[in-house]
Parts: C-alpha cells; sequence; structure tokens
C-alpha cells in the first residue's frame, strides 16, 4: 500500500484495522470496508486476517516438528534435527524446573506455546506494508478498491487472539485444580486463604482477583508489547518517501528497531510460556 495515497493519520488508521467478515445491519455478510463497518458488525465478527495467519502458523511449526522428528536418526543429527532438539531441550528444562507435578501433557503444550507465540511474534519482522501491499494488488484483480482491502500479519497484536490462548490455559488450570484438589478442595482454596475461615470474604475477594488476574496478565501482556513493536514499525514507515535524509533515517530506525525487537519476540513467548507452567504447576498443588 503506498502511503503518498493517504495521509499519516489515515495510513496508521489503515494499517490498525483488520480484514473483518461479519454481519452488517444494513449489507448482511460482508467484509468490513472499515473500523467504523468493523465495530458495527459487533461481537461475532470474525478477524479474518488474524485467523489466517495464526493458523497457518501453527500448521508450518507442526509440519516442521513432526517431519523432523519422522526423520531423526540416532547416528549424526542433521542442522534440522539439532536445531529442533536444541528448543525441546530448551522447554524440558524450564518445565522440569518449574512444574514439580506429574503431568506429560505439560511439555507438549509449552513447547506449543513457545513455538506458537514466536511465529506469531516473527511475523512484525516483516516490512509493514509488503503483504497489506501484495494482498491489495490480489484484490483489486477482483474490482476491491486497495484502500478498503486490510491485512494485518501479526496475530498477537489481535487481543482476540491473545485472549483465546489465555482463555485456554485459564480453563485448563481450573480444570486441574479441581481434579487435583477436588471441587471442596479448590473452593476452600479460594475461600479459606490467606486469612482463615473467619476471613471467607476478604479470601474470597483476594483469591478471586488473583484467579482471575492470570487470563488477564498473560493476554494483555503480550497484546501490549506486539502492539506497541507494530506501532513503532508503522511510524518508522511514515518517514519513507519524503526525502533522502527522512528515508536514509528511517532505514537506520528500522534496522536498528527490528535487530532489538528480536529480543522482545522471544522473550514474550518465553514469558507466555513460563507463566502457562507455573499456573499449572500451582494447580496440581495440594499441600495446602
Amino acid at each position: 500500500m503506498a502511503s503518498e495515497s493517504l495521509t499519516a493519520q489515515e495510513y496508521i488508521k489503515h494499517h490498525l484495522t483488520n480484514l473483518t467478515l461479519g454481519w452488517h445491519p444494513e449489507e448482511g455478510l460482508t467484509f468490513a470496508h472499515g473500523a467504523e463497518e468493523a465495530a458495527e458488525m459487533g461481537f461475532w465478527a470474525l478477524h479474518v486476517d488474524s485467523l489466517f495467519w495464526s493458523v497457518l502458523l501453527g500448521v508450518l511449526f507442526y509440519r516442521y516438528f513432526r517431519g523432523v522428528a519422522e526423520k531423526a536418526t540416532a547416528g549424526v543429527p542433521t542442522p534440522a534435527q539439532n536445531f529442533v532438539e536444541w528448543i525441546v531441550d530448551f522447554v524440558n528444562e524450564n518445565v522440569r524446573g518449574s512444574f514439580s507435578a506429574k503431568n506429560d501433557m505439560v511439555a507438549p503444550l509449552a513447547l506449543t506455546i513457545f513455538a506458537w507465540v514466536f511465529l506469531m511474534n516473527l511475523m512484525d519482522l516483516v516490512p509493514v506494508d509488503l503483504i497489506p501491499w501484495a494482498f491489495g494488488q490480489f484484490m483489486s484483480l477482483f474490482g476491491a478498491d486497495t484502500h478498503h482491502v486490510y491485512m494485518r500479519v501479526v496475530p498477537t497484536t489481535d487481543p482476540n487472539i491473545t485472549f483465546g490462548m489465555s482463555f485456554v490455559v485459564f480453563f485448563l488450570v481450573l480444570y486441574y485444580s479441581v481434579k487435583m484438589k477436588g471441587v471442596g478442595g479448590f473452593a476452600a482454596e479460594l475461600t479459606m486463604h490467606p486469612f482463615g475461615k473467619f476471613g471467607l470474604p476478604a479470601n474470597l475477594l483476594l483469591e478471586g482477583i488473583n484467579l482471575l488476574s492470570k487470563p488477564l496478565s498473560l493476554s494483555l501482556r503480550l497484546f501490549g508489547n506486539m502492539y506497541a513493536g507494530e506501532m513503532i514499525f508503522i511510524l518508522i514507515a511514515l518517514m519513507y518517501g519524503h526525502n533522502l535524509v527522512l528515508s536514509l533515517g528511517g532505514g537506520v530506525l528500522q534496522l536498528a528497531w527490528a535487530i532489538f525487537h528480536i529480543l522482545i519476540i522471544t522473550l514474550q513467548a518465553f514469558i507466555f510460556m513460563v507463566l502457562t507452567i507455573v499456573y499449572l504447576d500451582m494447580a496440581h498443588q495440594t499441600d495446602h
């Protein structure tokens, strides 16, 4: 998408608008032609771009790891096998260090979370105009107005995606809390700590906030960091095309921010994984 045909405000707004499919009160089932129409579609509208890229990256992760596992050998490993084994060992070390119970599901879940979130975050390093421009050119072949064609390629900048992942972790925490402690034990944990039976209202308030903060902390931390990173890339992209000095400055800033952003991308995937392991470990504890 060429920024010269849009004002700076329109350019930013365009890049922060999802490709939204939903039921419009006047047009029926359709793609939104802007943020206003997307808002009118309400809660049940689908962010098609976020769903597409998250599913695609999940499938790529699955196919790559499965392909390497099927070709794994006890002899001299290939570079791909070395890479996958390094990631698996890294995840296993974190599980062993943070999860004290026994549950064969936790390590595969942690591996999936780390690799999947990392890949979704990694899309932030793709030039902000490249895929939206290519998608706009493709849709123009079908007569679509490129100013109304949207494509956000970083799923973790969409709170629907980050909340969706955090709710899955939250439901697992609830499930294992009840499974390991029983309904009565889980209820007692919420109502009897930390002030004993005489502090029930305060206990329920504090433990309830502590419980509900888990999905919020998981989702909002990831979303906030990735959204801020995306916004910085968009602002840097606005520097191009004005004059040589601004264009060169934008290139230097983009390279510097991309190098620094690699750390943020990896760190956010790691934090989401570690917090998931810790929360599940807390759900398995029965010594209260």
